[in-house]
């Protein structure tokens, strides 16, 4: 039988929830800090130096309301109410769903604003329009098959003067010979890379103003190789992304070095407004 939302099976195939905060549990008690959970809840490349650059592209007193759509296990979006930003987190995985609303019961965060979280569609979002000042991407639009439906999504929900804000892996020019599997996706089923030139003319045609593009894909890599090193070190970590994606994670981080290395994929950054 055919699985009615196969992305979901890739994310939750080797979730360990129950394991997870058994683990932060015991090593945590007084509850984890945002840079012990970022091993496990910043899954993109760069962690939460990544997440701070996307984050500080915001100012919290003039675009408090965000939406951070593919939100996975939460560390931006802890990260963001951190700073004061009011952060809703919707993801298509509901185990991601489930563990992001527990890690964050977990974290001491006593100044941090409160948090909402949505198993929910990016191609159909649960939300009323112009009900953001700010959707975040970061590593989620390339799983979505209809970029331009979710594009045009993201323009509904904004409100007028509202950014977009995008920390996203795309193709490269070597991109026929990308490597899987890699986090997000076992094979080409789920991973749907633009190129720099579509994504952003697709922003363009679905309403925004591009403020910003940068390419990120030599930090990416310098980043990517370090943590390459320690997933190779002898010693247990805590939390890594191995509880999440279980084995199969050596052989995803591996291929994300070479990917980047031979320019199958590019991480960049991107801003634009409403």
């Amino acid at each position: 039988m055919t699985s009615p939302n196969p992305l979901a099976d890739h994310y939750q195939r080797a979730l360990r929830a129950d394991e997870v905060l058994a683990q932060i549990d015991s090593h945590y008690p007084a509850g984890p800090t945002l840079h012990q959970l970022a091993p496990l809840d910043q899954l993109h490349i760069g962690g939460v130096a990544a997440s701070a650059r996307l984050l500080q592209r915001l100012n919290p007193d003039t675009h408090s309301k965000v939406l951070d759509i593919g939100a996975g296990l939460g560390g931006l979006m802890r990260q963001g109410a951190s700073l004061g930003f009011q952060m809703t987190g919707l993801d298509i995985t509901h185990g991601f769903s489930a563990l992001n609303k527990a890690l964050s019961l977990r974290v001491n965060q006593p100044d941090s604003l409160p948090l909402t979280w949505v198993t929910g569609n990016a191609s159909a979002l649960p939300f009323a329009e112009n009900s953001f000042d700010a959707v975040l991407f970061q590593h989620s639009l390339l799983n979505m098959l209809d970029a331009t439906k979710v594009i045009a999504e993201s323009r509904r929900v904004l409100r007028p003067g509202g950014q977009l804000v995008m920390h996203e892996v795309i193709s490269g020019p070597n991109v026929a010979h990308l490597r899987y599997p890699v986090p997000w996706a076992a094979s080409s089923e789920h991973s749907h890379l633009m190129s720099v030139t579509e994504l952003t003319r697709l922003l363009e045609t679905g309403g925004f103003l591009l403020e910003h593009v940068e390419d990120w894909s030599k930090i990416a890599l310098e980043w990517r190789q370090r943590q390459r090193q320690k997933e190779q070190t002898p010693r247990q970590a805590v939390l890594s992304p191995q509880w999440v994606f279980g084995e199969r994670f050596i052989t995803m981080g591996k291929n994300l070095v070479d990917n980047l290395a031979e320019g199958a994929i590019k991480v960049v950054e991107i801003q634009a407004s409403c």
